[in-house]
């Protein structure tokens, strides 16, 4: 009789596959752990897709350039430089559940653009290699406010694969954009974002 209930037993165990620790890494914390290893690094990208194609677009012959900047345990800050466009910083925040992209967009003296603080929580676990991030409820908001509603239905994502590329990804019904940045290649740093003063007023102990 033992030897059956043991033996059920471990059938049920492999059918419910391994155990894993509720306090062990996830794949958020894997893809921090990556991205942040990179920290102070700089590297040059290029559009690897671009659908449906603007006639204006502004990121056409500018150099791509993203600067893992400022470090926290739970947040860190990517400046997007394009050309000398040094407007744009990614964000990537720690929630209770997973990971949060924002899009922090500032003026040359440092100012707020009107589209700012948009982007959105991932909705499950993601991978250690790619996370998922649809638009939440306040950047719907803003989109319809300012007659963005094609934006509404945006999902970005962010890949890493450590040593080769990073990935940004901006995704919606009829239109698709991504930039892969070149890990094998560091490349200098570009000058500060701009409005950097006012993004690091509130990160104490940043980590290098």
């Amino acid at each position: 009789m033992r030897t059956r209930v043991a033996a059920l037993s471990a059938l049920l165990m492999l059918q419910a596959g391994p155990v894993v620790a509720a306090d062990g890494p996830t794949p958020a914390d894997a893809l921090m752990a990556a991205l942040a290893r990179l920290c102070g690094q700089a590297f040059e990208g290029r559009v690897s897709t671009n659908e449906p194609r603007a006639d204006d677009d502004p990121f056409e012959g500018k150099a791509l350039v993203m600067h893992v900047r400022e470090c926290r345990q739970d947040e860190i800050r990517v400046p997007f430089h394009v050309g000398p466009d040094h407007s744009r910083t990614w964000i990537i925040t720690r929630t209770g559940s997973g990971l949060r992209l924002k899009h922090d967009h500032r003026h040359q003296d440092g100012t707020p653009d009107v589209l700012t603080m948009y982007g959105g929580d991932t909705r499950d676990a993601g991978t250690a290699t790619r996370q998922e991030f649809p638009a939440d409820a306040e950047s719907k908001a803003l989109f319809e406010r300012e007659g963005l509603t094609a934006s509404i239905g945006n999902v970005w994502a962010v890949e890493i694969e450590p040593g080769v590329r990073y990935v940004y990804e901006l995704a919606r019904p009829g239109r698709l954009f991504r930039v892969e940045f070149d890990l094998t290649r560091p490349v200098t740093p570009p000058p500060p974002p701009w409005g950097s003063l006012a993004l690091q007023s509130d990160a104490p102990g940043r980590q290098r």
